[in-house]
Parts: structure tokens; C-alpha cells; sequence
């Protein structure tokens, strides 16, 4: 059996990464995605605050001039944007509007900030069905009420027949931070816990479900939820918190690589604390997939000290977005950028990144 301690000397091959075109990998979240931002984008657009790589970017207000500026102490704002490109476009639990509006909302609530206004830009394509667009236009307003949230402007575009799928949609948030509140993933520390909001997979695999014409004798929806409710809880119980993270693309395992590396720790994980809905595990079962690896759009994760894991996740538990909210695992310094796993028969994984795309268009 391998042990910990072994884990620092271990490679795992990875797929090349100068390639000469996009793949569907690229737009995973896993380690393709990682490359493609940092060989493309961050090598021309990259800046102090884009860089930083959060799930959304910390803006200041001058005090003189009412404009952002990340480098004084005014007001400050969170600032973030997400395309959409689902298929199919309704599933069971929600659909490509809703998710646009949760999506958005949620990089803004794992940040500490409270969502206020967001933007929607379409790009149709010629033949799209009315009938079709007003049900996803409905649904956004539905789920902009719910989350407490205004559309504010946007924008459409028509393509040829043939140029696009039916609809995309990317929205962009704007929220409002609270004083003296400094969420990051850099922020993790040796000792912390990791608590996980609720079931994973239960997105990813309804999509795929859905697709593959699965059918299961307990219904399987997509946990697309607006989350600003519950982060608002949790802080106000729990100033302490250091990090939380919606874990969507690529899923928990690549979120909490992500974490490991920017916060220069290891992670543990205990996978029989990690709660999987059986229907989601009978599925990644069917389909050969790791419900590490899939997307969720209504769960998070929170990396908070020990002293205050226990009074958090009571309270997370009583909110109706958190009671099936678990400890999975801690923060350690041991094999440093890596995640561990104990697995259910007692040995120990290294749970990676994710290596090319899972699942293609999922969120």
C-alpha cells in the first residue's frame, strides 16, 4: 500500500497541453482548462486581479471619483461573468435560464458578497423556437426573484441556422461586499475543515441521465439553486470562514485541486463522509464516471478553522440549501498541491484533476 508520505514523489501523466486547436476538453474546468487560461489568456490579459483567479474579481470604489479601483480601500464590489451552453436545454429541475441566474449569483455568493444586478446576453440561433425562448426568459425572472436579484440589461444576437445550438446565454453579476470580509482561495490553512454544502453530482448526472435516457425509480434533478441565502447565513454565524468555492466544472475534485495548489496545502478526504445520492452513484456506476468529477449548481465548498467547524455546520444544516451538509476531509500540510482520499475500503488515492471533458456541455 502506498503511503502518505510517498504521495510527494508521485506523477501522474497529464494530456499534452500545446495543442494546435480548442478541444471539448478545454472547456472542463480540469487541467486543460487550467492551460488553455494560462498559456492564452493570462499570458496576454493578465493583471493583479484576473490573475488571482477567484470566482469572481474584488473591486474598490474611489471614494473621489466613484470608479473601481482595486488597489484603495472604498466600497467594494464583486464583479463576475459566465456563458452557458447546457444541452439539453430543459432537464428535470431546471433549465438553461435558470442556471444562467443561479451560476452567476453563486460565483458572487462564494465570494462573501451579496448579488444586486445582473446583465444577460443571447446568442440565438436562426429557427430557434419562440415558444421555446419565452420559457427561458420566464424562468430567469423566476429566478431572479427568487435570488433577490435584478436584470438590469443585455443583449442579443442572431446567428445562422446551422451556426449555433438553439440558444447561449452569458451573464455577468455585479454584488456588493461586506467591510472588512476577505474571502480567497489562498486563505486555507494546515488544520482547517472542509465541509461540503450537500449530495454531489446530482447536476452532472441528471444532464447525463437525461441524455442517455436513464430512468431511476426515485426521480434524479439538477441541484441548480441560488445559494446568496445560505452564504449570508453562514457568515453571519461564522466570520471566520476562510474559503468557500461553488464547485461546478470539473467538480469537487477539481476545486479542491485548485484549492490545495493557490493555498500552497494538502487536502484529506474521507469518502465515506462525502454524500452521493444513490441514484447520482448508480449512474456514474452505468456510465464508467466519478462523482468527484461532476458538476453541481447548487452546493458549495467552505474551508473553515476546526474551532468553528461544528457550530458552522449546525447551521448549515438548518437551512434548507445545507441539511445534508457533511465534513468531508481537512486541510494538512503534508503532499503539498495534492488531494488524498481514504477510500471506502481503507486504502489511499490521489484524487486528481480532471484530465479532458467528463461531460460535455453541461452547464
Amino acid at each position: 500500500m502506498t503511503h502518505v508520505a510517498d504521495f510527494d514523489q508521485m506523477t501522474c501523466p497529464t494530456p499534452r497541453s500545446q495543442y494546435e486547436r480548442v478541444l471539448l476538453g478545454h472547456g472542463s474546468g480540469g487541467k486543460l482548462s487550467a492551460d488553455l487560461i494560462q498559456r492564452v489568456f493570462l499570458a496576454e490579459l493578465g493583471n493583479e486581479v484576473l490573475s488571482s483567479l477567484e470566482d469572481s474579481a474584488t473591486l474598490s470604489l474611489d471614494s473621489q471619483t466613484n470608479l473601481p479601483n482595486h488597489r484603495n480601500s472604498g466600497p467594494r464590489i464583486a464583479f463576475t461573468t459566465d456563458s452557458f451552453v447546457v444541452k439539453p436545454l430543459f432537464f428535470p429541475g431546471g433549465d438553461i435560464g435558470k442556471l444562467a441566474v443561479h451560476g452567476t449569483v453563486n460565483d458572487l455568493a462564494v465570494a462573501g458578497a451579496t448579488p444586486l444586478y445582473l446583465s444577460a446576453a443571447f446568442i440565438l440561433e436562426e429557427g430557434f423556437a419562440i415558444e421555446s425562448l419565452q420559457r427561458i426568459v420566464v424562468s430567469m425572472r423566476q429566478a431572479c426573484d427568487e435570488a433577490g436579484v435584478t436584470l438590469v440589461t443585455g443583449d442579443t444576437k442572431v446567428v445562422d441556422r446551422g451556426k449555433g445550438d438553439e440558444v447561449f446565454i452569458t451573464t455577468t453579476g455585479i454584488g456588493l461586499h461586506a467591510a472588512n470580509r476577505e474571502l480567497s482561495i489562498r486563505n486555507a490553512r494546515p488544520g482547517d475543515q472542509i465541509i461540503v454544502s450537500g449530495t454531489i453530482g446530482d447536476h452532472g448526472m441528471t444532464i447525463m441521465s437525461t441524455r442517455e435516457g436513464i430512468e431511476f425509480e426515485t426521480a434524479l434533478e439538477s441541484d441548480t439553486a441560488p445559494l446568496n441565502d445560505l452564504t449570508r447565513v453562514m457568515l453571519d454565524a461564522c466570520p471566520s470562514i476562510r474559503v468557500m468555492r461553488d464547485p461546478t466544472r470539473g467538480g469537487v475534485s477539481s476545486t479542491l485541486n485548485e484549492l490545495a495548489t493557490a493555498s500552497k496545502v494538502g487536502i484529506s478526504l474521507d469518502e465515506a463522509s462525502i454524500p452521493v445520492r444513490a441514484e447520482v452513484h448508480s449512474a456514474c456506476e452505468m456510465l464508467g464516471l466519478d462523482p468527484m468529477y461532476v458538476a453541481n449548481e447548487g452546493k458549495l465548498i467552505v474551508v473553515v478553522p476546526e474551532q468553528d467547524c461544528q457550530s458552522l455546520l449546525t447551521v448549515m444544516k438548518q437551512h434548507s440549501r445545507g441539511r445534508d451538509a457533511a465534513v468531508i476531509g481537512s486541510v494538512v500540510a503534508d503532499h503539498t498541491g495534492m488531494v488524498v482520499m481514504r477510500s471506502l475500503i481503507g486504502g489511499q488515492r490521489v484524487v486528481t484533476m480532471l484530465a479532458g471533458e467528463q461531460l460535455p456541455r453541461i452547464c
